[in-house]
């Protein structure tokens, strides 16, 4: 039992029968095509992304990974706020290269959240942000640590850069598509976003991406001249997978369903929690929970997430953050995760 979800890609779970059946669809009429074309499977793609955010005439691309999508949104805001900063949160992936991995002291100011206390005003009163052209935020995955950043903060870094017409930039590459048990996770935050980035679970294993631009936005780049190619940028192939995951969840209303089952999960891993001293903190939301324990020498935290695996269970794992990791996908059932919970409690009650 995947309590992974892969690598947090597989959000409808592994070999989905209606995902398969659109991909062989698709194949059979065309997998790939020039990026300077469209095709009906790309705009009927389109207008579902779309709708997820309400950008009446927004803009999609579609890439191959988050990091892409991420990277690609960070450039194109780049190219149309005229200031000299980025704006993020310390400890928060973003992408695996380019200017959104290396964020050197020359554009980005990077927050520190250890430092904050509650008080998001006096917080941020020495940040600049009449030089801040956007804020690039990541809802919580944290680089699977899952670190849920203060909703009174988050909201108040809005305002600011709002008031100084910047941009605010959404990665939801991992807590995007019922992850978090809302549809995106920025909905937790009262924000609206310019540009969203998402990936992973969108593709439900595929390797697709998507960088939805509000109207406003969008327009903005294309007078800006930006270029941008890539082999598989709007592939027919890839678009079809995103149309029909948004679908399936749609018609499944797997969107509530992560959001109750979430609510099963956290009930289950506090459970342990309260029994065994050796347990810090459970922390999460959704479909998206780790355990953190406490920081002992000899503590066999690699002993037991093999355990775990050797009853049938595959567990996220971090070393440095010494902690087990459950990003199940939004088909799990109530029985899949007592029987998670049973496996742990039986290795735990050993140490």
């Amino acid at each position: 039992m995947d309590f992974e979800s892969g690598v947090w890609c597989t959000s409808l779970g592994h070999n989905n029968r209606h995902v398969n059946e659109a991909i062989i669809k698709q194949m059979n009429i065309i997998s790939h095509a020039g990026y300077r074309y469209s095709n009906k499977i790309v705009d009927e793609a389109v207008e579902k992304v779309l709708n997820l955010f309400g950008y009446i005439d927004g803009k999609c691309v579609f890439l191959s990974s988050g990091s892409e999508a991420v990277e690609f949104a960070v450039q194109a805001v780049k190219k149309i706020m005229n200031k000299p900063y980025f704006l993020c949160l310390n400890g928060y992936f973003l992408s695996s290269y380019g200017l959104s991995a290396a964020r050197n002291k020359e554009e980005w100011i990077s927050l520190d959240l250890t430092d904050y206390k509650g008080d998001p005003s006096s917080f941020l009163k020495n940040i600049p942000f009449d030089k801040i052209g956007a804020f690039i935020f990541e809802p919580g995955n944290a680089s699977g640590t899952v670190k849920l950043p203060p909703e009174d903060l988050v909201k108040m870094i809005e305002v600011k850069i709002r008031e100084n017409n910047g941009f605010i930039v959404v990665d939801e590459v991992t807590t995007g598509v019922g992850r978090t048990g809302k549809s995106f996770g920025y909905e937790y935050y009262d924000i609206s976003p310019d540009i969203v980035a998402f990936g992973k679970g969108i593709g439900n294993g595929y390797p697709v991406s998507v960088i939805a631009l509000s109207k406003q936005v969008a327009l903005l780049i294309e007078k800006s001249g930006l270029k941008y190619a890539q082999s598989h940028q709007n592939d027919p192939l890839g678009c079809a997978v995103v149309k029909e995951v948004i679908s399936i969840i749609e018609h499944n209303n797997y969107i509530q369903r992560a959001s109750e089952i979430g609510l099963v999960l956290e009930h289950e891993l506090n459970l342990l929690l309260e029994k065994y001293k050796c347990i810090k903190e459970v922390r999460g939301r959704g479909l998206m929970f780790v355990i953190e324990f406490i920081q002992y020498n000899d503590f066999p935290l690699e002993k037991i997430h093999r355990d775990l695996f050797d009853a049938g269970f595959i567990t996220g794992l971090s070393i440095p953050a010494n902690l087990l990791r459950f990003y199940p996908p939004l088909t799990i059932e109530r029985e899949q995760i007592k029987g998670l919970v049973n496996a742990l409690s039986n290795i735990l009650s050993k140490y």
